[in-house]
């Protein structure tokens, strides 16, 4: 089909085929999270899906959901927060640093954090991603001093930066099995992911009016069209959210004294150009994280549970991806009205993490076990390290997420 024809709204039915099928991963979920990518594969583009273990409901997609299509990317299976990351760094200061000078850390992470919607630092941070062409598209082109302004800063949500301990099993990028102090933090795109998204989420639903209710925010955009312009953005906001990462760890070992000995990072909601199968897809990870064979990155629990190091194994059926994290078992909502202050707080101590700030919505009882997600996915990764959080920021109580 021309270009021109795939640009113009549809206004006839749709041939939705018979749901592919997709292998999953993990017991437990949720009915609702099933439906999302049973949904999904029905759709005319789809070639191929998988769901991970942490698999819950969101919008279109599931998170956790995988999804390869041909020749079109779809804005909300990328998901809200465009280039959600995580980075963990090994560093230079003894483990013993936590028990021993916790005001130090502590220090760092109040001085050189900022969190919560619309969150910036009074005196910019410089970084070489603000020298990209963000005039080259025309949402980017608005949003640039808006980004220049939450560059470096960490959001809401389930975002967080964190001090603890890890422990490396085998070797990480040069650095020697052994423990180690260690930095992390989950965040993304900020309010310009959150706006490039909504441009385009809103183009692809008017481009496909007749989708029926339950696909509306499945609707996609053509890569030989609009999806081009879409791309661009996204690969902009990657290499933003990626910029914030950098310079969060930058600024936080700095204020601490001390120094990155080396990191892994990788992100999760992003659409990937990949060959599955031998054909040539979009695959989309919502909430998903690449584990091609050999590929390393980091899995995060909760703010009491571990994260694991880990290498991925390239599993086929999963499209080379597995879990970004525990994923939640019960929604803020639920959260809040379930959880007490006390009952978090008690459980903060019993396992030894302080917290610096947070909401009740992001209380680790309202995540999954991690440990069940990692054991449902061995044949998705192997673990190199395992980190334990013991010092823990994220936005206060009151911020609405933005994950």
């Amino acid at each position: 089909m021309k270009k021109s024809e795939l640009s113009k709204p549809t206004t006839s039915g749709y041939a939705l085929q018979d749901s592919l099928g997709y292998t999953r991963w993990g017991e437990g979920i949720e009915a609702d999270a099933l439906q999302q990518m049973q949904n999904a594969c029905r759709l005319p583009i789809s070639v191929k899906a998988a769901l991970m273990p942490d698999a819950h409901v969101g919008y279109g997609l599931p998170i956790g959901g995988v999804l390869g299509t041909r020749g079109a990317v779809i804005p909300y299976a990328v998901g809200v927060d465009i280039a959600c990351r995580v980075m963990i760094s090994l560093v230079d200061l003894p483990p013993k640093t936590i028990a021993r000078d916790p005001s130090r850390l502590k220090r760092a992470l109040e001085k050189e954090t900022r969190f919560g919607i619309g969150a910036n630092f009074r005196d910019r941070h410089d970084h070489e991603v603000m020298d990209e062409n963000w005039a080259s598209n025309p949402v980017t082109k608005k949003l640039k001093d808006k980004a220049w302004a939450q560059l470096g800063t960490s959001g809401s949500g389930n975002h967080f930066v964190e001090w603890g301990e890890c422990e490396l099993f085998e070797p990480v990028k040069g650095i020697e099995p052994g423990r180690y102090l260690a930095l992390v933090s989950h965040s993304g795109s900020r309010g310009t992911g959150a706006a490039v998204a909504a441009h385009y989420s809103k183009l692809a639903q008017s481009l496909h009016p007749t989708l029926p209710r339950e696909l509306r925010h499945l609707a996609w955009l053509p890569m030989n069209g609009e999806g081009q312009e879409y791309w661009q953005a996204m690969e902009l906001m990657g290499k933003y959210a990626s910029a914030n990462h950098h310079l969060i760890h930058r600024g936080v070992l700095r204020a601490a004294g001390a120094k990155s000995l080396s990191y892994v990072e990788n992100h999760h909601n992003f659409a990937w150009k990949e060959r599955h199968d031998g054909e040539d897809l979009i695959v989309h990870r919502k909430g998903a994280t690449p584990a091609g064979k050999g590929v390393q990155g980091y899995i995060p629990g909760t703010m009491t549970a571990p994260g694991f190091l880990v290498e991925g194994l390239g599993e086929p059926d999963s499209l080379d991806s597995a879990s970004h994290g525990a994923g939640r078992r019960m929604s803020r909502t639920a959260a809040k009205s379930s959880i007490t202050r006390h009952e978090m707080k008690k459980h903060l101590r019993e396992r030894g993490v302080e917290l610096l700030s947070a909401g009740l919505d992001e209380a680790p009882q309202a995540y999954k076990d991690i440990e069940a997600v990692m054991r449902a996915q061995e044949s998705l990764v192997r673990v190199l390290g395992r980190f334990q959080p013991r010092i823990v920021k994220m936005a206060p109580e009151g911020e609405k997420a933005e994950d």
